[in-house]
């Protein structure tokens, strides 16, 4: 009797937890992320299918008639073969994955693994970004344990994040005149969870 009784209570609970996140207002992390991201001016891309992710990036490049593109990821430069866009260091956009996207704020965290020891300052006004799903994390300090975890042995550096995805939008805060990692930003999310 008491394992049912177990069962039946800890479903009980569940339900009365999720009834009280409902009342609250409390959202799930992947609704949280694209709410804050679109709200911040970022254009969000979701794909369930590998075939999606191509057929989005080619169109991102005809809409913005990019012939070009700026990518060191060995995988990813893989998609841009299969689209006929050619590589160029001069190129207006980046094509990068990221360590995490960051519910919290609609923020994406990179590192020296996608950005090398370059700031972020330094690469193009137009940064598309390929995500998974996997990739979400609830706030920046679940990030940076993430990071130290997964790369124990050689930590990368040159950790930073592009909080904000309108360029040419003015910030009133005196303490950010000059310091924005502002990016024109598509992101690419891939479900695979």
């Amino acid at each position: 009797m008491s394992f049912f009784n177990k069962i039946f209570s800890k479903k009980q609970k569940f339900q009365e937890q999720e009834s009280v996140k409902k009342n609250t207002g409390e959202v799930s992390p992947d609704t949280l992320f694209v709410e804050q991201f679109k709200n911040k001016g970022g254009k969000f891309l979701y794909c369930t299918k590998k075939e999606e992710v191509l057929e989005y990036l080619q169109n991102i490049f005809k809409e913005n008639s990019w012939e070009s593109v700026l990518c060191y990821d060995e995988l990813l430069n893989k998609d841009l073969s299969v689209i006929d866009i050619q590589k160029d260091d001069n190129a207006v956009v980046y094509y990068t994955s990221c360590e995490h996207l960051i519910a919290e704020d609609g923020s994406i965290l990179f590192s020296s693994n996608q950005l090398k020891e370059t700031k972020l300052t330094y690469y193009p006004l137009n940064f598309i970004v390929f995500a998974t799903t996997s990739q979400l994390i609830h706030n920046k300090d679940k990030a940076l344990s993430s990071i130290k975890h997964r790369f124990k042995k050689k930590i990368p550096s040159n950790i930073s994040a592009i909080k904000d995805y309108l360029p040419h939008k003015k910030d009133p805060n005196f303490l950010n005149y000059g310091n924005t990692n502002s990016k024109n930003l598509y992101l690419l999310l891939l479900e695979n969870l």
